[in-house]
């Protein structure tokens, strides 16, 4: 891996890490045509460093909303602030459970196949497709009472359902943010309140995943002679972060203007591409 690789592939995380695109299948796409060929103790070194900048990416989009939630948490000040941390930690239950027992099994099943991250990425376009057109107006029918009913905050159970969705996509080419933001919009939670918790709720599984890989890559032990060298890693740290942060804003006013059918189309004609290739 040169610096250029380094870069695109930098790039590439920090758009599609927001973006309802799936930032580990195109992650695959991009290291099939850049031709990268590395050890898998290389590979976990540079992804760690691409999540830790996504990650921080975050947290300085959202820092007006990040620092009052872990001020109220870490304070246990009984508010609406501490109780919507609960909630996240409430979502990161599946995708812990998927993390620590199946995470492996996962890897070795579905790793490395554009056959998988085609057919993916066809079902978040189908997912971002059924939320469009299910959410098209800011109210929702209920067909119970037969009247509308406003978007609400999002409950218990809801941060439950969506953390069981944030799980389902750790297959590579389910976009996490797609499936996420999809699952809130059909629950008929507020676009830019499910847009925040999507992102938000991201921070402790990526670091989860971040801490298991450092302990594959010091379990498996790692040659002190990395395939990728200091330079790389930093420039992929580096443009992660930047476009991360470029395409976080983004993504919360594409998901506030209801855009997201946009996303499906670009799934699809990517999904049938890899199917195809």
């Amino acid at each position: 891996m040169d610096w250029l690789d380094a870069l695109i592939l930098g790039i590439v995380q920090g758009l599609a890490e927001y973006l309802p695109i799936s930032s580990s299948g195109h992650l695959e796409i991009f290291r099939d045509i850049l031709n990268i060929n590395i050890a898998g103790d290389d590979i976990l070194e540079f992804d760690v460093m691409l999540h830790a900048a996504t990650v921080l990416s975050t947290i300085v989009v959202l820092w007006k909303e990040f620092y009052p939630l872990c001020k109220s948490f870490f304070t246990v000040k009984l508010d609406y602030n501490f109780y919507y941390v609960c909630k996240i930690l409430v979502s990161c239950i599946p995708v812990a459970i998927v993390g620590f027992c199946f995470k492996d099994f996962v890897e070795s099943l579905f790793g490395g196949s554009l056959l998988v991250v085609g057919i993916c990425l066809c079902v978040t376009a189908l997912l971002l497709t059924f939320a469009y057109f299910f959410r098209t107006r800011p109210m929702m029918l209920n067909k119970l009472s037969g009247k509308y009913s406003e978007p609400r905050d999002i409950t218990w159970i809801d941060a439950f359902v969506i953390g069981v969705a944030q799980a389902i996509a750790v297959l590579p080419g389910l976009s996490r943010s797609g499936t996420t933001i999809a699952t809130g919009i059909l629950l008929g939670d507020k676009r830019e309140k499910v847009a925040s918790f999507s992102f938000l709720m991201v921070i402790i599984p990526i670091l989860g995943e971040a801490l298991l890989d450092l302990k594959d890559m010091i379990g498996g032990g790692a040659d002190t002679e990395s395939g990728v060298s200091g330079l790389c890693l930093a420039i992929g740290f580096i443009a992660s972060f930047v476009v991360g942060c470029i395409a976080c804003k983004w993504m919360l006013n594409i998901v506030k203007k209801g855009k997201l059918i946009w996303f499906a189309l670009y799934c699809i004609v990517m999904g049938i591409i890899c199917i195809c290739w």
